[in-house]
């Protein structure tokens, strides 16, 4: 569909003439109306003018008429019967009033019509139209209606006397139409004044128009030169914003004052820019849609080895895509989305630097994109240094772990060696029977710690598959209870969908945490377990009414070998933990001492696609 815009009407590029156009249009469309205005009431006026007068000339005609047709013909031919005759005598008293009346207003053409005779009884000026005289009109003539309905009518069209505007008088005596006068004038007639109103218009239109042009051309004349100073400036400042433009007057002097202001503005704005960009630490490029180089600052100057003068105006493709094989400046440029905190290695000359790159799309004032931009960020010390905290994170764990494995197996170990030193003196077989099992479950409980930590240090890869949370919960829930009396209350939202997981791992979790619950509740206490599906997780939540969590343990109880409970490891949450973590999920806890605990997974509802070098 074609765009309608004022070029499409005013196809012009000079702004004095597109002015001067303008102008005119403004002035001559008031002009036009006006003109075309009084042209249809002056037509108006005119066909008012003349239908009064036109009505007045009939009631004229009435009047001269007297008591009527039969009373003339009674009076001048008395006796007198047959239509011939009423003809005769009627035309000879009727007409001279016709011709009067006609010579009094030349162009009118007026007379009688007889009903009772069914025929025109004069018709004035008779030496034009005496021969009409006892011509009966035609069947459709507007003139029987007249007569018929008792009203005046008023008709434009071809009639006796051709194309008239014809004003019809019924005639009325004694409450009987006995026929109608009418009075008329030929159309060309009123059509010749009209033309010479219409002339007169036109001619006073085109004089106002000539002037109002004569006085806009003046008047843009000195208004262009004015603009052209505003245009010329403008054009220096595109590459100079140090350039003012020369003071005008009135409205063009504000203008211009705004526009060296804003001038002023950009070029402290753009100062401004360059040092922030040169004052910062990190490489920062910037290309065009067509990857095309724009702006390089000093970090990125260094980091690739070339100076802005030699990189700007180049293909950033040619100068530094080989540098990283992997470029989310480019990547942004083709696809339009962002990249953020992407980690890359970048080679330059012998050395290897670990960059962690973002970039974006630059747009314009109007949101449209002009190019993308990248910010280079070298961090390549300070994964030296966090892979050393980490390496010290990880010896301060392994000392944790050692520390939290010697105290649970020493208290097993120091209760074995304690009964064979005692055994080791006592001869009595009932002594051996009495501690051989005591000696038997502290081996045991032994074994019972060795088998969680290896469990805790070699976790089997997860057996994913589909799966019903509720199912599961349901069945975790039966076991839970013939572990305790407590209650134990599901709420599982409606229509859970399926989920792709590990059964028996996320079983396990779930255990350890009812089992958990189920030993901080007192005796009258309630453990709730809840399920919903939001967005693309699974939630569930195990809730108890217990001892709660001191604030100083929450962020420990996650750890190995952490528990509070005389008999615990300190490997159950370690373990839901780990388990969560395989699934891609998250763990939260909420704890107040003396109110309650609830421990929230948010497990993905569908295994994330292995992820590939990009």
């Amino acid at each position: 569909m074609r765009r309608w815009t004022r070029e499409t009407f005013l196809p012009i590029r000079n702004l004095r003439h597109r002015l001067i156009a303008t102008s005119l249009v403004v002035v001559a469309l008031p002009i036009t109306m006006v003109a075309v205005l009084l042209v249809f009431q002056e037509r108006d006026a005119i066909l008012s003018e003349k239908e009064d007068k036109l009505f007045a000339l009939t009631r004229i005609l009435d009047a001269d008429l007297g008591p009527g047709f039969d009373a003339i013909v009674a009076e001048r031919a008395p006796g007198a019967r047959d239509r011939a005759t009423a003809l005769k005598v009627l035309a000879e008293r009727l007409s001279p009033i016709a011709d009067r009346v006609a010579a009094a207003d030349p162009g009118v053409g007026v007379g009688y019509y007889s009903r009772k005779l069914d025929a025109i009884v004069t018709y004035g000026p008779n030496a034009e139209y005496g021969n009409t005289i006892g011509l009966p009109i035609a069947a459709d003539h507007p003139g029987r209606k007249v007569m018929e309905s008792g009203e005046a009518r008023i008709e434009t069209g071809l009639l006796v006397r051709g194309s008239i505007l014809n004003a019809m008088l019924p005639l009325v005596r004694d409450g009987k139409v006995i026929g109608y006068a009418w009075a008329n004038e030929t159309t060309e007639a009123i059509g010749l004044q009209q033309r010479v109103i219409v002339l007169a218009v036109g001619v006073t239109s085109l004089f106002g128009l000539v002037v109002a042009f004569g006085v806009v051309w003046w008047m843009s004349r000195g208004l262009s030169q004015e603009v052209d100073v505003i245009v010329d400036g403008l054009e220096v400042m595109q590459t100079d914003l140090r350039h003012r433009i020369p003071p005008l007057r009135d409205e063009l002097g504000d203008i211009v004052r705004a526009i060296n202001g804003m001038a002023k503005a950009l070029s402290d704005a753009r100062s401004l820019t360059e040092n922030i960009l040169a004052s910062i630490a990190d490489g920062i490029v910037a290309v065009d849609r067509g990857g095309v180089v724009t702006a390089l600052n000093p970090a990125a100057e260094a980091l690739y080895g070339k100076t802005a003068e030699a990189a700007i105006g180049r293909s950033y493709r040619e100068l530094f895509a080989s540098s990283m094989p992997h470029s989310a400046l480019l990547e942004t440029l083709e696809s339009g989305r962002a990249r953020i905190g992407i980690t890359l290695d970048f080679r330059r000359d012998d050395r290897s630097l670990k960059l962690d790159v973002s970039s974006s799309v630059l747009r314009d004032g109007d949101g449209k994109p002009i190019g993308a931009v990248v910010v280079l960020k070298d961090v390549s010390e300070r994964d030296r240094l966090m892979n050393q905290v980490m390496r010290a994170d990880r010896l301060a764990g392994l000392g944790e772990l050692t520390a939290g494995i010697a105290h649970e197996i020493r208290n097993p170990l120091t209760s074995i060696r304690g009964f064979l030193q005692y055994l080791q003196e006592c001869e009595s077989p009932e002594e051996w029977r009495r501690y051989g099992p005591m000696i038997i479950r502290e081996v045991d409980s032994l074994n019972h710690i060795v088998g969680e930590l290896l469990a805790f240090g070699r976790p089997r890869p997860p057996q994913i598959d589909r799966l019903h949370v509720d199912d599961l919960i349901k069945e975790v829930a039966f076991l839970a209870r013939g572990k305790s009396d407590a209650p134990i209350e599901l709420k599982l939202a409606a229509d859970l969908p399926v989920m792709e997981g590990d059964r028996e791992s996320l079983k396990q979790a779930i255990l350890n945490l009812l089992i958990n619950a189920i030993q901080a509740i007192p005796a009258a206490g309630t453990v709730e377990v809840s399920a919903e599906a939001v967005a693309d997780q699974m939630i569930v939540r195990v809730s108890d009414d217990g001892v709660g969590i001191p604030p100083d343990n929450i962020r420990k109880i996650f750890d190995p070998f952490f528990s509070t409970k005389a008999s615990g490891t300190g490997l159950g949450l370690a373990m839901v933990h780990r388990i969560v973590d395989a699934h891609g999920g998250e763990i939260s806890v909420e704890s107040l001492p003396d109110v309650g605990t609830t421990i929230e997974l948010r497990l993905p509802l569908t295994r994330p696609a292995a992820e590939t070098p990009t």
